[in-house]
Order: C-alpha cells, then structure tokens, then sequence
C-alpha cells in the first residue's frame, strides 16, 4: 500500500520535477490510501496556484484511492505519533494512516525525511 502526501499531490499537479516520480504510484489505485486531510491540503494549494478546474482534476484522481476519514482513534493515534516523531498535526494525521495501513510514504515535505517506511524527495531549487 501507498501513500502520497499532499506535498506529492501537488508535485504531480503542478507537473514539477518529480512528477513522474509519483506518477506510477498514484495511478495503482489498488494500492493507494488517501488521508481525508490530504484532500484539505490539496485543493487549498492547487486551487490557490492554479484554479478550481486544475483542483478539482486532482481531487478526482486521489478519490479514486481508499480514503481515510479522520476518526476518534486515528486522531489520538496521530496524537501520539505527534508527540513521539515531533510532527505537525496534519503530517502526524498522515503518518498514523501510513503507519496503520502498513503502506510506504511518498512526499517531498521535510517533516518526514528520516521516518521509517518514508521515501523522501528533496525538490531542486
């Protein structure tokens, strides 16, 4: 199972350096999860650079994954990946859902450079 993190999403829709990096991962459906807070994430920055048509392109392609709510348990979970890993809220929302799905991690987002189970990807200036 995969997980591409908001910063991979955007990545892929601004069509930047690492595209086709992701590419392959978010098209097996099969094997993706989808946080719900990812879907926040997303349309607010595309939306934002882009417009609402290239947002809602996106939205579309990451609801054809397994999509994760954000539930009582995940969230106290995420609570304790938080504290233990120093994540933001959103990043530790995400990192549970990887880590309770037994998925890898896909992102260019610095907060998880040395986790486990972690493929990171510094992005050239």
């Amino acid at each position: 199972m995969n997980v591409l993190d908001s910063s991979a999403w955007v990545e892929y829709a601004a069509d930047g350096q690492l595209a086709d990096t992701f590419e392959p991962i978010l098209l097996k459906t099969d094997e993706l999860v989808v946080p719900s807070i990812c879907f926040h994430e997303v349309y607010k920055r595309i939306s934002r650079e882009k417009d609402d048509e290239a947002a809602d392109h996106v939205v579309y392609m990451m609801s054809q994954g397994k999509v994760v709510d954000l539930d009582s348990s995940i969230a106290i979970y995420s609570t304790k990946i938080s504290q233990t890993w120093k994540l933001p809220i959103a990043d530790s929302i995400i990192y549970a859902i990887t880590l309770l799905y037994e998925a890898e991690l896909w992102t260019t987002d610095h907060h998880f450079k040395d986790l486990p189970a972690v493929h990171y990807f510094e992005k050239s200036v």
